[in-house]
């Protein structure tokens, strides 16, 4: 009998299975509106100019004053102090109190399960219950289930109105969340269904979430991509933080800066003072040098550049805004295709949904038949990736939408 005889094969991602089928689709006019990534208006990666000039800096400075050597298990401390003041601005009170403790992720996967190993490993068990929206991003509930949290959600979709169940989130938070839970919140531009609370609904759930005495877990994995501007997208974190919750935000450079493949992000830890902020950065060290001991710096290095330099931060800050204003292009474009054509059913969704994707209330029928007749990928439950369209091929999937909507009805 073999060693792995046993072994069964793992279900193929259906993100990443959605992409094996696009690429291995042979026509010419085929979409893919499964993957997490922008896309040009000719439809191919962007690598921000931002980025190439930082590069060429790194690379004047490798071997003079940048070598190859390990980081620190924690990673440097100016990206601590520059990622800290790019979520929480500059007047963060617990930033000026040293009340912060931050290290260096692999990307936002690896902050959000650095955090629960924290969580799991030094926190009374009833922290170790943790709510999340329903739906969420595809991979959250399997980080925390793997470092042993029990995983419950909270109704955030409301399929009806394609819109924000406000009222279904705030109950269970009130009724059914155990006090000292801990509750995953998407900072802004949430993922999968492009819907946030607005600026009173936040307020609202930080009261509740207050007077519980629940634990927020924030993910800003779009800062500054889903609005075009740095500060409206944190708007949600800095209220938290002023509001003086003791809190975790797992922040990701991979949409904003285009860093997919450089894996870089931050966890960073509010506490009530900077002595518990050391000891909880000591604890995280622990966690982390078992598991991966120290982070890449190539990105780290690269996010330095950009965000410690005034030229390079403002080029960035222009970037970000042409890529959020192409989304928001072709959201609108979407929009007034479907109804300019009577399409069946109301299409203003799409249009008050934000960032990179968009719930657009398909169903999986209607999915599979975009798929097959029309070579046009996305994942079954309606979601797409606006990144995906462009003026090219926009009137092929307005076009394939109405088709399919319509025979749905035959």
């Amino acid at each position: 009998m073999s060693l792995f005889a046993g072994i069964q094969v793992a279900p193929v991602d259906p993100i990443l299975g959605t992409s094996l089928a696009f690429n291995a689709d042979t026509a010419p006019d085929k979409i893919n509106l499964g993957i997490g990534a922008y896309r040009t208006e000719g439809g191919k990666p962007l690598v921000l100019e931002c980025v190439k000039k930082a590069e060429e800096a790194v690379l004047l400075e490798t071997g003079a004053t940048i070598y190859k050597e390990y980081s620190t298990i924690d990673g440097p401390p100016k990206l601590k102090a520059l990622t800290q003041k790019l979520v929480f601005g500059e007047e963060c009170a617990a930033m000026k109190e040293n009340r912060i403790c931050s290290v260096q992720s692999l990307s936002g996967t690896g902050s959000l399960r650095v955090a629960a190993e924290f969580i799991k490993a030094h926190m009374k068990p009833e922290a170790h219950e943790i709510w999340v929206s329903d739906p969420t991003w595809g991979n959250h509930n399997t980080i925390f289930a793997k470092a042993g949290l029990t995983v419950k959600t909270y109704p955030y979709y409301e399929a009806s109105t394609r819109g924000f169940d406000f009222d279904g989130m705030i109950k269970a938070l009130e009724k059914e969340a155990k006090e000292g839970a801990h509750v995953l919140l998407h900072a802004c531009a949430h993922n999968p269904t492009g819907v946030d609370p607005n600026t009173e609904q936040w307020k609202k759930i930080a009261e509740v979430m207050q007077k519980k005495k629940l634990v927020p877990i924030m993910d800003s994995a779009y800062q500054g991509y889903a609005s075009g501007c740095l500060d409206k997208d944190a708007a949600a974190v800095r209220l938290f933080a002023d509001m003086g919750f003791e809190m975790y935000m797992c922040q990701s450079f991979a949409k904003n800066l285009g860093l997919y493949g450089e894996r870089i992000g931050m966890l960073h830890v509010l506490c009530k003072s900077e002595a518990e902020a050391k000891a909880v950065l000591s604890q995280l060290k622990l966690v982390i040098r078992p598991m991966y001991s120290s982070p890449p710096i190539h990105g780290a290095l690269l996010v330095e550049k950009i965000l410690g330099d005034e030229a390079s931060f403002a080029a960035w800050k222009k970037e970000l805004a042409e890529m959020s204003n192409r989304i928001l292009e072709v959201r609108k474009l979407l929009r007034e295709g479907l109804e300019e054509k009577n399409t069946p059913g109301k299409w203003d969704h799409i249009t008050s949904q934000i960032g990179m994707f968009s719930y657009t209330g398909l169903t999986a029928e209607q999915c599979e038949r975009l798929t097959k007749d029309h070579h046009i990928y996305l994942l079954k439950s309606g979601r797409i990736s606006l990144a995906g369209l462009n003026t090219n091929n926009i009137k092929k999937m307005i076009d394939a939408v109405d088709e399919v909507v319509r025979a749905a009805q035959h």
